[in-house]
């Protein structure tokens, strides 16, 4: 808190004649980045002009002749001293509030937040189609919200499908051309075996024939 007050001077303006932080007309209006014009000031100017209205009140309420009424006592023998102590109590009062301001809107990212608020509002202006607004029946509320986002997912669920079914298919193709392929290596494997045997067959026919005349 000390140390918000200690920036209350410098970020505020300080003193009880001090302005509460003031955006820009054109930050105000554009949200802060820069957007098209907005028919009146942003959130941010309307927030601080709510707060300096409120210190002039609290200023009003705590007058000096009210404040010389309760210590009517002391007021008559220090006119002026009375004087100086409620001008001060009443800037350190200013000061001090102001000061738990703006640490709030630090805390809080306030002016940040405002100027979203002003961007979306003006965003919204440009906008044709009428915004979504509640049926007041919840099942038909859950389900306008619920049904696109679920249809979306069933889309690339059904994507996905398409895309593991292309695989398999190709993956099975090519389980069944290795197994012919490997049918053909027998076959081929046994041809070669039968023309191998039958060729020893043969030889050794041949060798029992020349050895027949001896």
């Amino acid at each position: 808190m000390a140390a918000a007050r200690r920036r209350g001077g410098s970020q505020w303006g300080g003193g009880a004649g001090g302005s509460l932080w003031r955006p820009n007309m054109a930050e105000a209006r554009s949200g802060g980045d820069g957007g098209g014009g907005s028919p009146g000031p942003g959130r941010a100017e309307l927030f601080s002009t709510v707060v300096d209205a409120f210190l002039e009140k609290l200023v009003a309420a705590g007058s000096y002749q009210r404040f010389a009424s309760c210590y009517r006592g002391f007021y008559k023998l220090q006119p002026e001293l009375t004087k100086s102590i409620h001008n001060q109590f009443v800037s350190q009062l200013q000061a001090s509030i102001r000061a738990e301001i703006q640490e709030v809107m630090e805390e809080g990212n306030l002016k940040v937040v405002l100027n979203s608020l002003d961007k979306i509002v003006e965003e919204g202006r440009t906008q044709e189609e009428p915004a979504w607004r509640p049926s007041g029946i919840p099942e038909e509320d859950a389900r306008s919200a619920l049904v696109p986002s679920l249809l979306k997912h069933r889309s690339f669920l059904l994507r996905a499908l398409r895309t593991k079914q292309e695989e398999n298919r190709k993956a099975a193709e090519s389980v069944l051309e290795g197994r012919a392929r490997i049918r053909e290596l027998q076959e081929q494997i046994q041809a070669h075996s039968r023309g191998w045997q039958a060729l020893n067959e043969e030889q050794q026919e041949l060798v029992l024939s020349l050895q027949e005349p001896q």
